[in-house]
């Protein structure tokens, strides 16, 4: 009987230590405005492909983001991701949403990760461009974009962003 109960015990108490991690994020759906040769005006969108590393080997195309710091803001936090991220300085227009998902992490396991996306106004590019955690950043129609974007929950916010984006462009 007390090998049963310390293994009853063992097996609720490692459900009961066994734990979700949370981070909180912020990123940016920049856009820009540039005339065509027929002098109409198009809207593309900024896409970021990461750069491949040994705990995450496969490369993604995302929008940029990242974990907000200990007292900064999610607006800054944005900010400062697509500035990192893509070698891009944008302004915020307006928030588009939070989204939640849920991922396994090779080193610190499950994850439920809360992301709120600003659509982003393009301002100018930085003359040190984007960080180690990039390879590759593209300027895309919304079409391409969406279509190169890795993750439906990133798809979607494109999606709302060009919905926000519509009445003024």
């Amino acid at each position: 009987m007390g090998k049963n109960t310390q293994s009853q015990k063992t097996g609720s108490s490692n459900v009961l230590t066994s734990k979700i991690n949370r981070e909180f994020s912020s990123g940016g759906v920049v856009y820009k405005k540039v005339k065509s040769k027929r002098q109409e005006v198009k809207v593309l969108w900024l896409v970021r492909k990461t750069m491949s590393s040994k705990l995450f080997p496969e490369e993604h195309w995302m929008l940029a983001k990242g974990w907000i710091d200990k007292g900064e803001k999610p607006e800054d936090t944005a900010v400062r991701e697509v500035k990192e991220e893509t070698g891009v300085e944008a302004k915020i227009v307006q928030k588009i949403e939070t989204i939640k998902y849920f991922y396994k992490h090779p080193e610190r396991g499950g994850v439920l990760k809360f992301v709120t996306f600003y659509l982003m106004e393009y301002i100018k590019n930085l003359p040190e461009g984007h960080d180690n955690e990039t390879s590759e950043v593209a300027w895309l129609s919304f079409e391409e974009a969406k279509k190169r974007l890795s993750f439906s929950g990133e798809k979607q916010i494109l999606s709302k962003a060009q919905e926000i984006l519509a009445p003024v462009a």
